[in-house]
């Protein structure tokens, strides 16, 4: 039983009235308290994004520290997305500057994203260059296509394995 049913003078918050019920149940489990995880299962074109994104606003909206959220998914495009709804919806019930919000808002991006900057905020401490660079998969294939020729192996009469040859080997080794 939700809320709205015990108490009939409450009065469901605009942006929330937008959502449909499992979307609310989402966006609100766990109010007042420490929530358990929620796992939510749902199919392409569901509202999983605005869901998330009325979860983080609903969550800043009660208090939390936006420097203290985590949004994360797989796509830069998603990831701007969600930011910008959270900023619009936050912005929207507070009253306040969605740039304000952005700017608070410092953790949301890709896993990719966000894995690197932990990586480089905490490079000295593993022993690395904060400064370091990530190759994707063709940046590598040059880089070991460059140093087989360095090396000669380029050569037809060679009989030395491809650059993709090599670069699956190395991705093994790895």
């Amino acid at each position: 039983m939700n809320i709205a049913a015990r108490d009939s003078s409450f009065e469901t918050p605009a942006y929330l009235a937008r959502l449909n019920d499992e979307q609310r149940l989402a966006v609100v489990h766990g109010d007042g308290k420490v929530a358990a995880p929620l796992l939510v299962i749902a199919g392409a074109g569901s509202g999983k994004t605005n869901t998330l994104a009325h979860r983080v606003a609903h969550l800043i909206v009660k208090g939390a520290d936006p420097r203290r959220i985590l949004l994360m998914t797989f796509s830069r495009r998603a990831a701007a997305e969600m930011a910008k709804r959270v900023e619009s919806i936050s912005g929207e019930v507070l009253g306040r500057d969605a740039a304000i919000i952005a700017d608070a808002l410092a953790w949301a991006g890709t896993f990719h994203g966000i894995g690197a900057r932990l990586l480089r905020d905490y490079a000295e401490q593993i022993g690395l260059d904060p400064a370091f660079t990530i190759h994707d998969r063709e940046d590598s294939a040059d880089l070991m296509n460059l140093a087989r020729h360095e090396l000669g192996f380029s050569k037809t009469e060679s009989r030395f394995p491809t650059k993709g040859t090599c670069l699956q080997i190395y991705s093994r080794a790895v």
